[in-house]
């Protein structure tokens, strides 16, 4: 266990250092801000990330393929090491469970997650008798399945509906905004954006690049404006234009959390006022390669917003995609969205099932 909690240390500095990384990221200028945007925008533009511009052979590629290549990383962390000390063991004992507890520990699965999930599959391989160590990781899978649970309900199938996104700034939660809006619009929903996180320099512009990129009529006021006053213009727009979604850019920050709650509160009382029919959403983007840190993120938005959804970003950047299961069984919110890779079908709507299937799914 020494070896282990060292490892864990280890993470702990890499975290803090992503933070104090993040915050320098945030000190930049605003022509130094542009000059990236402008850079990210030709390197999705020769990615294909515009509906119009993707290749048929990103069309064809099923999305399970897609989850599948995305989850590499974590796959190889999980399931290769899992292989590896199965077929190391001829018996199932408490030094197994100790190697398995390594295992998701490291990978981002949480300690209060991963013991909960050892607990189960140790009365479970009482209860059945399991002898045989390669049994043992198809009980595993079964376990995070069961905490994984599947969303009855898909994003937008009860319009109209005004979903309210938030996250820190540097999570992509703008690209997201863009990839989800162009997932409606091609499911036939009418689709409106409001760009409401008027403090972060740049986000105007990006949300307006990508408006129009996909055919998505974007409302905006000046940077620095009052983001409540952009969302009753938002409401007014996708009222008189008969709208099924409007998709709310907003929250950009969360240095000061009374100053987000103030500003959530408001926003919720323009909406209840202007559009008490519409249903109500609220997202929130976290970068899965922040690891325990989307954990703290998550419950501190909590506090300030009621989430009935998150979206989750580059998966594929890490080898502790088990965050996921984490974030899951700790805040019991639902996963919505996750995202796989740079492309607009690459963030995907979430499917238990499939994600714990590409999870065990031998390359």
């Amino acid at each position: 266990m020494a070896g282990l909690f060292k490892k864990l240390f280890n993470r702990g500095q890499e975290n803090e250092q992503e933070e104090i990384q993040t915050e320098e990221t945030e000190q930049l200028t605003d022509e130094e801000i542009e000059a990236i945007l402008e850079e990210e925008i030709e390197n999705e533009e020769i990615e294909g990330l515009g509906p119009s511009e993707e290749k048929e052979t990103e069309e064809e590629a099923s999305f399970f393929s897609r989850l599948k290549n995305g989850l590499a990383k974590t796959r190889n962390n999980i399931t290769g090491k899992l292989n590896g000390v199965l077929a190391s063991f001829k018996s199932v004992d408490e030094e197994l469970f100790e190697e398995l507890e390594e295992i998701l520990i490291t990978s981002d699965v949480g300690v209060s997650t991963t013991m909960r999930i050892l607990d189960k599959l140790r009365d479970r391989v009482k209860e059945q008798n399991i002898k045989a160590p390669s049994e043992v990781k198809e009980l595993l899978k079964q376990e995070i399945l069961a905490i994984m649970g599947e969303s009855t309900e898909r994003l937008g199938e009860q319009t109209p509906v005004i979903i309210l996104v938030i996250g820190v700034n540097g999570v992509g939660k703008t690209t997201s905004i863009g990839k989800i809006a162009s997932k409606m619009k091609k499911s036939g929903k009418k689709v409106i954006i409001a760009a409401a996180d008027t403090f972060r320099a740049a986000a105007i512009d990006q949300l307006e690049i990508w408006g129009k990129r996909i055919g998505v009529d974007v409302i905006k006021h000046q940077e620095g404006a009052d983001p409540a006053a952009v969302i009753y213009d938002a409401i007014n727009s996708a009222k008189s234009k008969k709208a099924d979604i409007l998709i709310c850019d907003t929250a950009g920050r969360l240095h000061n959390k009374k100053n987000l709650m103030e500003e959530l509160k408001k926003i919720s009382r323009i909406i209840e006022r202007e559009y008490p029919e519409a249903n109500r959403e609220t997202l929130l983007v976290l970068d899965a390669t922040t690891g325990q840190n989307a954990i703290s993120q998550a419950k501190l938005f909590k506090e300030a917003a009621d989430i009935n959804g998150l979206v989750l970003t580059k998966l594929d950047g890490t080898a502790k995609g088990g965050i996921i299961i984490a974030i899951k069984s700790e805040l019991d919110i639902p996963v919505k969205f996750i995202g796989v890779g740079e492309k607009v079908n690459d963030l995907q709507e979430f499917s238990a099932s499939d994600f714990v299937n590409a999870l065990f799914e031998e390359n």
